[in-house]
């Protein structure tokens, strides 16, 4: 995953998306296909493999395309579909699961991609500046003969292979190096962990027998994601046009060019809501009331989630504007981690303390780590980013 956004820096960010996206569609073929268990993790991991390229490559395509001051409306719809996609996810699942077989998860998911492969090569064009100008260099070398043009982004001491070392050495040195890429990756860490938790959490409440759970069907439990996705959605339509409203806003009263930090401010009641929303859902859950409220308490905390997701997002896109790609590969491995790593915990906290308790206890940690953070980032995020000779584009 994390060499698809420095390759985007070097080859274009449409060859590099539109070769990782078949070899997803292959191996995602091959996952419905598979005969055996080995097969289908093997498949599965290189499919996510193939997967991971938008997730690396899509913050530096909007940086490529829009302006600081627009931006954030950009990177909020963009962002929107990563979350979405696990709550919409199950729904179609459990009834293409409980209707056909599960092969056709995948077969499913394949046709739409080849679609969506399909559009790309007559759609997707080349975003990337630094490329852009080369080819334009080259063209014009080639109709004029004037070989001493040259590109701001040329550099006659490096060769071929230590540009691409360099590349792709870049997003590991920047979460192992760069403080603020390390805190950032480490709230979306955090954010991320909290919901897959609970998205871990949804199938055994809805669809375990009563009085474990509310003992609905296979496919009507699928449809409490509804709220999760609905709560991303809104919160995303929040977040878009307040984000550069308030980036505008700010960049106006204090003069001068405009700041990564704008985008804190709007972290805040994301951080507020969180915790409140993980309390509605976990005791309404534990007292099995109506199932309308924990999907209340879904809705209120994917919401929060979403608002607080994107403004890091952008927050990590206006730093490293020009390696924008690199810093979202570096932030992703972190996230990723967290997708993979936080619903193996979650059922022995659930079980352990149930609904309630258990998700009081990732309210506090969100009090504990959420409510701090757009303070701090606020007042020290500037003095971070100036450690950053990537944030000053210097490389």
């Amino acid at each position: 995953m994390c060499r698809w956004g420095p390759l985007s820096e070097l080859f274009g960010r449409v060859l590099v998306l539109q070769l990782v996206n078949l070899l997803y569609l292959f191996f995602n073929l091959g996952c419905g296909l598979a005969r055996t268990k080995e097969q289908l993790i093997a498949f599965r991991f290189l499919a996510g493999l193939g997967g991971s390229a938008p997730l690396a490559i899509g913050g530096g395509v909007l940086s490529d395309l829009f302006t600081a001051e627009n931006r954030g409306k950009a990177l909020s719809i963009y962002s929107l579909a990563p979350l979405l996609g696990p709550a919409i996810g199950p729904i179609a699942g459990a009834f293409i699961a409980q209707n056909t077989t599960w092969r056709w998860a995948f077969y499913s998911t394949t046709i739409a991609d080849a679609v969506i492969q399909g559009a790309g090569v007559f759609f997707l064009k080349e975003t990337y500046a630094p490329l852009l100008l080369v080819r334009k260099k080259r063209r014009l070398v080639k109709e004029t003969g004037n070989i001493g043009l040259h590109t701001p982004y040329d550099n006659p001491n490096r060769t071929v292979a230590k540009t691409l070392r360099i590349a792709l050495e870049r997003p590991f040195r920047m979460i192992t190096t760069q403080i603020i890429v390390q805190v950032l990756a480490v709230y979306m860490l955090y954010i991320y962990g909290l919901i897959y938790i609970v998205l871990t959490s949804f199938p055994t409440l809805w669809s375990s027998p009563k009085p474990d759970g509310y003992g609905e069907p296979l496919g009507i439990g699928g449809l409490n994601y509804i709220s999760l996705g609905l709560g991303f959605f809104v919160g995303a339509q929040v977040a878009a046009p307040l984000q550069d409203r308030i980036y505008v806003s700010l960049k106006k009263h204090y003069g001068g060019a405009g700041r990564p930090e704008y985008r804190v401010p709007l972290m805040i009641p994301g951080a507020v809501l969180m915790p409140i929303g993980l309390i509605v859902y976990g005791w309404t859950a534990e007292f099995k009331t109506h199932w309308i409220f924990p999907n209340i308490g879904a809705f209120l905390f994917s919401t929060a989630t979403i608002m607080s997701f994107q403004c890091l997002q952008t927050y990590l896109v206006d730093t490293y504007t020009r390696y924008a790609a690199s810093a979202v590969s570096a932030g992703t491995v972190f996230r990723s981690l967290a997708g993979f790593g936080f619903p193996l915990f979650a059922p022995s906290l659930y079980a352990a303390l149930g609904d309630g308790w258990g998700n009081t206890l990732l309210a506090l940690l969100g009090v504990v780590l959420g409510w701090p953070a757009p303070f701090l980032l606020w007042k020290y995020g500037e003095r971070l980013r100036m450690r950053s000779p990537f944030a000053a584009g210097d490389r």
